[in-house]
Protein backbone atom coordinates (compact mmCIF):
# COMPACT_ATOMS: atom_id res chain seq x y z
CA UNK A 1 0.00 0.00 0.00
CA UNK A 2 1.50 3.35 -1.12
CA UNK A 3 0.84 6.48 0.92
CA UNK A 4 -1.01 9.29 -0.85
CA UNK A 5 1.27 12.34 -1.30
CA UNK A 6 0.67 15.15 1.19
CA UNK A 7 2.19 17.99 -0.84
CA UNK A 8 0.74 19.50 -4.03
CA UNK A 9 2.42 21.85 -6.51
CA UNK A 10 0.19 24.43 -8.21
CA UNK A 11 2.01 26.21 -11.08
CA UNK A 12 0.50 29.71 -11.24
CA UNK A 13 3.37 31.56 -12.89
CA UNK A 14 1.77 32.28 -16.27
CA UNK A 15 0.99 35.79 -17.47
CA UNK A 16 -2.61 34.83 -18.33
CA UNK A 17 -2.55 36.64 -21.67
CA UNK A 18 -5.44 34.49 -22.93
CA UNK A 19 -7.72 36.00 -20.29
CA UNK A 20 -6.92 39.69 -20.84
CA UNK A 21 -8.05 42.33 -20.05
CA UNK A 22 -9.19 41.08 -16.61
CA UNK A 23 -5.83 39.46 -15.93
CA UNK A 24 -3.98 42.74 -16.34
CA UNK A 25 -4.60 43.41 -12.66
CA UNK A 26 -5.67 40.08 -11.12
CA UNK A 27 -4.31 36.58 -11.42
CA UNK A 28 -6.47 34.22 -13.49
CA UNK A 29 -6.77 32.00 -10.43
CA UNK A 30 -9.24 34.56 -9.09
CA UNK A 31 -11.48 34.53 -12.13
CA UNK A 32 -14.61 32.69 -11.14
CA UNK A 33 -16.41 29.52 -12.15
CA UNK A 34 -20.00 29.50 -10.84
CA UNK A 35 -19.08 32.34 -8.47
CA UNK A 36 -16.04 30.61 -6.96
CA UNK A 37 -12.41 31.54 -7.76
CA UNK A 38 -10.82 28.88 -9.97
CA UNK A 39 -7.96 28.36 -7.51
CA UNK A 40 -10.42 27.41 -4.77
CA UNK A 41 -11.46 24.26 -6.64
CA UNK A 42 -7.86 23.01 -6.65
CA UNK A 43 -7.41 23.71 -2.93
CA UNK A 44 -10.74 22.06 -2.08
CA UNK A 45 -9.73 18.94 -4.04
CA UNK A 46 -6.50 18.80 -2.06
CA UNK A 47 -8.41 19.18 1.20
CA UNK A 48 -10.58 16.18 0.35
CA UNK A 49 -7.63 13.77 0.17
CA UNK A 50 -5.73 15.18 3.15
CA UNK A 51 -3.01 17.25 1.46
CA UNK A 52 -1.02 19.08 4.14
CA UNK A 53 0.94 21.57 2.03
CA UNK A 54 0.34 23.44 -1.21
CA UNK A 55 3.25 25.03 -3.07
CA UNK A 56 2.38 27.94 -5.35
CA UNK A 57 4.94 28.50 -8.11
CA UNK A 58 4.50 32.18 -9.01
CA UNK A 59 6.17 34.65 -11.35
CA UNK A 60 5.58 38.09 -9.82
CA UNK A 61 5.19 39.58 -6.37
CA UNK A 62 1.74 41.02 -7.10
CA UNK A 63 0.39 37.57 -7.88
CA UNK A 64 2.04 36.11 -4.80
CA UNK A 65 0.49 38.78 -2.59
CA UNK A 66 -2.98 38.03 -3.97
CA UNK A 67 -2.66 34.36 -3.06
CA UNK A 68 -1.28 35.20 0.38
CA UNK A 69 -4.13 37.61 1.10
CA UNK A 70 -6.84 35.29 -0.20
CA UNK A 71 -5.69 32.34 1.91
CA UNK A 72 -5.18 34.39 5.07
CA UNK A 73 -7.81 35.41 7.69
CA UNK A 74 -9.58 38.74 7.22
CA UNK A 75 -10.45 39.87 10.74
CA UNK A 76 -12.26 43.06 9.68
CA UNK A 77 -14.54 41.19 7.28
CA UNK A 78 -15.14 38.38 9.80
CA UNK A 79 -16.07 40.89 12.50
CA UNK A 80 -18.50 42.65 10.14
CA UNK A 81 -20.22 39.40 9.17
CA UNK A 82 -20.55 38.31 12.81
CA UNK A 83 -22.00 41.67 13.89
CA UNK A 84 -24.60 41.57 11.11
CA UNK A 85 -25.57 37.94 11.64
CA UNK A 86 -24.40 36.88 8.18
CA UNK A 87 -23.44 33.41 9.34
CA UNK A 88 -23.84 31.80 5.93
CA UNK A 89 -21.26 34.18 4.47
CA UNK A 90 -19.04 33.72 7.51
CA UNK A 91 -19.00 29.99 6.80
CA UNK A 92 -18.06 30.68 3.17
CA UNK A 93 -15.18 32.80 4.41
CA UNK A 94 -13.98 30.16 6.86
CA UNK A 95 -14.20 27.41 4.25
CA UNK A 96 -11.70 29.18 1.99
CA UNK A 97 -8.75 28.03 4.09
CA UNK A 98 -8.58 24.32 5.01
CA UNK A 99 -7.58 23.56 8.59
CA UNK A 100 -4.01 22.36 9.12
CA UNK A 101 -2.94 23.19 5.55
CA UNK A 102 0.31 25.05 4.90
CA UNK A 103 0.80 27.38 1.94
CA UNK A 104 4.31 27.81 0.56
CA UNK A 105 5.59 29.97 -2.29
CA UNK A 106 8.49 29.75 -4.71
CA UNK A 107 9.30 31.99 -7.67
CA UNK A 108 9.85 30.97 -11.28
CA UNK A 109 11.92 33.76 -12.80
CA UNK A 110 11.38 32.89 -16.47
CA UNK A 111 8.74 30.96 -18.46
CA UNK A 112 10.78 27.83 -19.18
CA UNK A 113 7.97 25.29 -19.11
CA UNK A 114 5.80 23.42 -16.64
CA UNK A 115 8.59 20.98 -15.82
CA UNK A 116 10.87 23.87 -14.92
CA UNK A 117 8.14 25.36 -12.73
CA UNK A 118 7.85 22.09 -10.81
CA UNK A 119 11.62 21.97 -10.34
CA UNK A 120 11.45 25.35 -8.60
CA UNK A 121 9.55 23.58 -5.80
CA UNK A 122 12.16 20.80 -5.42
CA UNK A 123 13.63 22.08 -2.14
CA UNK A 124 10.20 22.51 -0.55
CA UNK A 125 9.02 19.07 -1.67
CA UNK A 126 12.15 17.48 -0.24
CA UNK A 127 12.01 13.68 -0.17
CA UNK A 128 8.22 13.47 -0.43
CA UNK A 129 6.15 12.11 -3.29
CA UNK A 130 3.96 14.89 -4.64
CA UNK A 131 0.94 15.99 -6.66
CA UNK A 132 0.84 18.40 -9.59
CA UNK A 133 -2.39 20.11 -10.62
CA UNK A 134 -3.12 22.60 -13.40
CA UNK A 135 -5.49 25.16 -11.79
CA UNK A 136 -6.89 26.00 -15.26
CA UNK A 137 -8.72 22.67 -15.27
CA UNK A 138 -11.66 22.14 -12.91
CA UNK A 139 -13.30 18.72 -12.60
CA UNK A 140 -16.82 17.98 -11.41
CA UNK A 141 -17.18 14.35 -10.35
CA UNK A 142 -20.25 12.41 -11.45
CA UNK A 143 -22.43 9.60 -10.11
CA UNK A 144 -21.54 10.25 -6.47
CA UNK A 145 -17.85 9.61 -7.09
CA UNK A 146 -15.16 11.36 -5.01
CA UNK A 147 -13.19 14.14 -6.63
CA UNK A 148 -10.58 13.45 -9.31
CA UNK A 149 -7.65 13.50 -6.88
CA UNK A 150 -9.41 10.97 -4.67
CA UNK A 151 -10.09 8.72 -7.69
CA UNK A 152 -6.40 8.90 -8.64
CA UNK A 153 -5.36 8.27 -5.05
CA UNK A 154 -7.31 5.01 -5.00
CA UNK A 155 -5.20 3.73 -7.90
CA UNK A 156 -1.95 5.22 -6.57
CA UNK A 157 -2.34 3.38 -3.28
CA UNK A 158 -2.23 0.12 -5.21
CA UNK A 159 0.34 0.86 -7.92
CA UNK A 160 2.62 3.69 -6.84
CA UNK A 161 4.71 5.18 -9.63
CA UNK A 162 3.08 7.81 -11.84
CA UNK A 163 -0.71 7.97 -11.76
CA UNK A 164 -2.47 10.60 -13.85
CA UNK A 165 -5.92 11.60 -15.03
CA UNK A 166 -6.42 10.87 -18.72
CA UNK A 167 -9.18 11.41 -21.27
CA UNK A 168 -10.03 9.55 -24.45
CA UNK A 169 -9.97 11.97 -27.41
CA UNK A 170 -10.41 11.91 -31.17
CA UNK A 171 -7.20 11.10 -33.01
CA UNK A 172 -7.08 14.52 -34.67
CA UNK A 173 -7.28 16.23 -31.26
CA UNK A 174 -4.36 14.26 -29.81
CA UNK A 175 -1.84 16.61 -31.43
CA UNK A 176 -2.75 19.12 -28.66
CA UNK A 177 -1.95 16.84 -25.73
CA UNK A 178 0.47 14.31 -24.38
CA UNK A 179 -0.41 10.83 -25.66
CA UNK A 180 0.09 7.53 -23.83
CA UNK A 181 2.44 5.10 -25.60
CA UNK A 182 1.93 1.33 -25.45
CA UNK A 183 -1.42 1.77 -23.74
CA UNK A 184 -3.24 -1.31 -22.42
CA UNK A 185 -6.70 -0.66 -20.98
CA UNK A 186 -8.29 -2.56 -18.12
CA UNK A 187 -11.61 -0.91 -17.30
CA UNK A 188 -10.95 2.67 -16.22
CA UNK A 189 -7.20 2.07 -15.72
CA UNK A 190 -4.75 2.28 -18.63
CA UNK A 191 -1.21 0.99 -18.17
CA UNK A 192 1.33 2.63 -20.47
CA UNK A 193 4.98 2.32 -21.48
CA UNK A 194 5.56 5.99 -22.09
CA UNK A 195 4.21 9.42 -22.99
CA UNK A 196 4.82 11.64 -26.00
CA UNK A 197 4.05 15.36 -25.92
CA UNK A 198 1.92 16.77 -28.76
CA UNK A 199 2.71 14.12 -31.38
CA UNK A 200 2.35 14.73 -35.10
CA UNK A 201 -0.95 13.31 -36.38
CA UNK A 202 0.76 10.48 -38.24
CA UNK A 203 2.64 9.50 -35.06
CA UNK A 204 -0.25 9.50 -32.56
CA UNK A 205 0.29 6.29 -30.51
CA UNK A 206 -3.12 6.13 -28.80
CA UNK A 207 -6.31 8.06 -28.12
CA UNK A 208 -5.52 8.45 -24.42
CA UNK A 209 -4.58 12.04 -23.61
CA UNK A 210 -2.54 13.05 -20.57
CA UNK A 211 -4.54 15.76 -18.78
CA UNK A 212 -3.49 15.83 -15.14
CA UNK A 213 -3.67 16.03 -12.19
CA UNK A 214 -0.66 13.81 -11.52
CA UNK A 215 0.45 11.81 -8.47
CA UNK A 216 4.22 11.50 -8.78
CA UNK A 217 7.10 9.67 -7.08
CA UNK A 218 9.86 11.83 -5.63
CA UNK A 219 12.43 10.43 -8.08
CA UNK A 220 10.68 12.38 -10.84
CA UNK A 221 12.29 15.56 -9.50
CA UNK A 222 15.74 14.12 -10.23
CA UNK A 223 14.59 12.96 -13.65
CA UNK A 224 13.31 16.46 -14.43
CA UNK A 225 16.85 17.81 -13.98
CA UNK A 226 17.93 15.57 -16.87
CA UNK A 227 15.16 16.58 -19.27
CA UNK A 228 16.22 18.69 -22.22
CA UNK A 229 13.96 21.33 -23.73
CA UNK A 230 11.25 19.76 -25.86
CA UNK A 231 8.09 20.98 -27.58
CA UNK A 232 7.94 24.78 -27.52
CA UNK A 233 11.56 25.00 -26.37
CA UNK A 234 10.45 24.29 -22.80
CA UNK A 235 11.10 21.71 -20.09
CA UNK A 236 7.96 19.58 -20.08
CA UNK A 237 6.65 17.35 -17.31
CA UNK A 238 5.45 14.86 -19.94
CA UNK A 239 9.03 14.26 -21.11
CA UNK A 240 10.09 13.46 -17.54
CA UNK A 241 7.17 11.05 -17.14
CA UNK A 242 8.17 9.35 -20.40
CA UNK A 243 11.77 8.98 -19.22
CA UNK A 244 10.58 7.63 -15.86
CA UNK A 245 8.43 5.00 -17.60
CA UNK A 246 11.34 3.95 -19.80
CA UNK A 247 13.35 3.37 -16.62
CA UNK A 248 10.74 1.00 -15.25
CA UNK A 249 8.65 3.31 -13.07
CA UNK A 250 4.99 2.25 -13.43
CA UNK A 251 2.79 4.62 -15.43
CA UNK A 252 -1.00 4.38 -15.10
CA UNK A 253 -3.66 6.65 -16.52
CA UNK A 254 -7.12 6.75 -14.99
CA UNK A 255 -10.29 7.54 -16.95
CA UNK A 256 -11.81 9.43 -14.06
CA UNK A 257 -15.58 9.68 -13.70
CA UNK A 258 -15.78 13.46 -14.01
CA UNK A 259 -16.51 16.37 -16.33
CA UNK A 260 -13.61 18.67 -17.22
CA UNK A 261 -14.14 22.43 -17.33
CA UNK A 262 -11.41 24.26 -19.24
CA UNK A 263 -10.86 27.69 -17.69
CA UNK A 264 -7.66 28.53 -19.57
CA UNK A 265 -9.03 31.08 -22.03
CA UNK A 266 -11.71 33.73 -21.92
CA UNK A 267 -13.93 31.80 -24.35
CA UNK A 268 -13.47 28.42 -22.64
CA UNK A 269 -14.13 29.99 -19.23
CA UNK A 270 -17.39 31.50 -20.50
CA UNK A 271 -18.48 28.11 -21.87
CA UNK A 272 -17.48 26.41 -18.64
CA UNK A 273 -19.47 28.89 -16.57
CA UNK A 274 -22.59 28.23 -18.61
CA UNK A 275 -22.26 24.46 -18.42
CA UNK A 276 -21.14 24.21 -14.79
CA UNK A 277 -23.81 26.62 -13.55
CA UNK A 278 -26.59 24.84 -15.45
CA UNK A 279 -25.45 21.51 -14.00
CA UNK A 280 -25.50 22.92 -10.46
CA UNK A 281 -28.58 25.17 -10.36
CA UNK A 282 -32.11 24.15 -11.38
CA UNK A 283 -33.37 27.74 -11.19
CA UNK A 284 -30.76 28.78 -13.74
CA UNK A 285 -31.86 25.96 -16.05
CA UNK A 286 -35.45 27.19 -15.86
CA UNK A 287 -34.37 30.81 -16.48
CA UNK A 288 -32.17 29.80 -19.42
CA UNK A 289 -35.00 27.88 -21.09
CA UNK A 290 -37.31 30.88 -20.69
CA UNK A 291 -34.66 33.23 -21.98
CA UNK A 292 -33.91 31.11 -25.05
CA UNK A 293 -37.61 30.73 -25.81
CA UNK A 294 -38.07 34.50 -25.76
CA UNK A 295 -34.98 35.42 -27.76
CA UNK A 296 -34.84 36.08 -31.46
CA UNK A 297 -31.61 34.45 -32.56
Amino acid sequence: MFLVPEVCVLPVAGLSTRNLPATKVIHKGFLTLHGVPIIQYAVDACREIGVKEIVFVYSDEVGKELFERYFAPNEILEHYLKEHGKNDLLKVLHDIVPENMKFSFVKQDAPKGNGHAILMAKDIIGKRDFIVMWPDDVYLSLHGMPNVLAQLAQVYQQTGGVVENIMECRREDMVRYGALVGAVQDGRIVKAQGLIEKPALENVPSNFASMGPYLLPNVLLDILTEVRTGVGGEVNLSDAIDLAAKRGIPLHGVLCDAVRFDCGTKYELEKSNIRYSLMQDESLRVYTRQLLDSMVL
